[in-house]
């Protein structure tokens, strides 16, 4: 009897909890101003950083005082955005790794190097990506399995090479750079979709075994875009993108900076992918396609050509 009392208190506790945390202090801090933490000293490592959205995030991270890391196959690329930091004046540290995020123990290997050369990261941005963009059956097999390495395997060597020290410091953010397919699956893009879902279902999970072990001040963040010029999906475009345009790199790169700043833990851009998500969790499959039909979503790719091999 006692047990039963404690449990329908434990109900109405929990009850009052989820309702005050849905419809107060979500509504409430989505309004209010974000107050920004400071990254200054932070050792910031950006995967895919030598150009696209990577480059530009160094860059400001730069502007903020924080030592920046980056990672890419592309040296040139890499040596631009160090001569490109350190023209500007600012008295940022730059490093530059040449690492294939696809092999585990290049990963590993360039760790160590930059916590012996730069120290310990404390923000990590799993950025590095590549696209297919070709029917899946018309894939070469090599092709699927080094895209999958580089969008979703990369970010578990990544973590295991960086997350114990957050963990024992309880300090540190880890950034997922997925994308608004790794909610909506996308026709022509099956391996890709498939990664950015995994990479997806990889934050939630870290995200749940951080909050089960009350590791608080390690932060995560999912990052979720729909199309950005960077050249990645040239030539993929919707009915509608006079109505929902790509996305600049600019702006893009600028909201996830600011993401890491306020702690946000999703960032879906633009807004307006929260009400598709949604609806389709809502609707049925057949409503579903037909408004993939009518926004032009089911032959996004059929005019693709894009910049395939290539990191971003």
């Amino acid at each position: 009897m006692l047990q039963a009392i404690r449990l329908f208190f434990e109900f109405i506790s929990f009850f009052v909890k989820l309702l005050f945390l849905t419809f107060v202090f979500s509504p409430l801090k989505w309004l209010l101003p974000k107050s920004k933490k400071d990254v200054a000293g932070e050792v910031v490592l950006i995967t895919g950083g030598g150009m696209g959205m990577g480059r530009l995030m160094a860059i400001q991270f730069a502007k903020l005082n924080a030592s920046i890391v980056i990672w890419d196959v592309n040296k040139n690329a890499m040596d631009s955005v160090v001569a490109e930091i350190k023209s500007s004046g600012k008295n940022t540290q730059i490093f530059s790794y040449v690492v294939d995020v696809s092999k585990r123990q290049e990963v590993f290997d360039a760790a160590e190097k930059v916590r012996q050369e730069v120290g310990d990261v404390t923000i990590l941005i799993n950025n590095a990506g590549l696209v297919n963009g070709t029917n899946l059956l018309n894939t070469p097999d090599e092709r699927i399995q080094l895209l999958m390495d580089v969008n979703t395997t990369s970010h578990l060597w990544t973590l295991k090479a960086f997350l114990p020290f957050m963990l024992t410091n309880n300090h540190g953010h880890i950034v997922t750079v997925a994308s608004s397919a790794g909610f909506f699956g996308v026709n022509g893009l099956i391996d890709y979709c498939s990664s950015k879902f995994a990479a997806v279902g990889l934050n939630e999970s870290l995200t749940m075994e951080l909050h089960s072990k009350n590791k608080t001040g390690v932060k995560t963040t999912v990052v979720c875009p729909y199309l950005v010029k960077t050249g990645m999906f040239e030539g993929a475009a919707s009915r509608f993108d006079w109505l929902i345009p790509p996305l600049t790199p600019e702006y893009a790169s600028r909201r996830i900076v600011d993401s890491v700043l306020t702690d946000a833990q999703l960032l879906l851009m633009p807004r307006i992918l929260f009400a598709f998500v949604v609806l389709k969790a809502i609707m049925p499959t057949s409503a579903y396609f037909l408004i993939a039909d009518f926004f032009g979503v089911t032959h996004f790719m059929d005019k693709f050509v894009g910049r395939t091999g290539k990191t971003a």
